[in-house]
């Protein structure tokens, strides 16, 4: 992927991943548009790395990311690359469900109907464009998943399975697929200090940029990338360890 002069959305940028990207690609040369539901949030991010644009958008609305398409088609005809980032993972215990179902369906619109809806948006115009990417952020929890959040990782699962199929679906267009798998990252995913035992946010962060200068189309880092090249029997000794037998 070429990493200079790109007009880069990145859904979900005003924070944790997105935003290390966001500020990677401004880095590189980048004009670069986040996209959130908090305004503080993306006021923040502004206020840190001033040549970004922002724009409140919950990409669980399905109204909202038809809004995103068009304004961002129009306000930045130039833009040739789509960052699916935007994601929640919610710990849920399904014997016991304490959430509204409107809450654990929200967690499924944001990782997976949004990605696969923004990318049917946007392919007819990025076919025009320059060197145009789409890059979904799925998860090493899509290769092995967590009981803990079996949910997250289902959805996760799924757009992995979803980007493998677009890709081949747009293979006759210029435009590349390319899947970012996170291992566990030091981020407020779930909520603050849960996963405090991940990677650093910059290490990761520098090691997809390095990747992105490649030819690999799908890659993890780390644990992600050792479990999505894990072989059936290794996966069953993955999912052993991180999902310990009940007591």
């Amino acid at each position: 992927m070429n990493l200079k002069g790109n007009t880069v959305l990145i859904t979900g940028g005003a924070s944790g991943i997105g935003l290390a990207l966001a500020e990677r690609f401004l880095q590189a040369g980048n004009t670069v548009i986040i996209c959130g539901r908090r305004e503080d949030k993306l006021n923040e991010a502004k206020t840190n790395f001033p040549k970004l644009h922002t724009r409140v958008c919950d990409v669980a609305s399905e109204t909202e990311r038809i809004a995103l398409f068009e304004w961002a088609t129009k306000e930045f005809p130039d833009l040739n690359v789509l960052v699916n980032n935007a994601g929640i993972q919610m710990r849920t215990d399904l014997q016991n469900f304490q959430l509204s179902w409107k809450e654990q369906q929200n967690e499924i619109a944001i990782n997976f109907e949004a990605p696969v809806h923004l990318s049917i948006l946007f392919i007819p115009f990025l076919k025009k464009q320059a060197n145009p990417v789409i890059i979904n952020v799925t998860s090493g929890l899509a290769f092995n998943p967590g009981a803990f959040a079996s949910v997250y990782s289902a959805t996760k699962a799924a757009l992995h399975s979803f980007t493998q199929t677009l890709r081949y679906q747009l293979t006759d267009t210029n435009i590349n697929v390319i899947e970012v798998a996170p291992p566990a990252v030091d981020t407020d995913l779930s909520a603050p200090g849960l996963h405090t035992f991940g990677v650093p946010l910059n290490e990761f962060a520098d090691a997809v940029f390095e990747k992105l200068k490649t030819d690999e189309l799908e890659f993890g880092y780390s644990t992600s990338e050792a479990g999505r090249k894990a072989s059936p029997e290794e996966r069953k000794q993955i999912f052993n360890r991180i999902n310990p037998p009940k007591k």
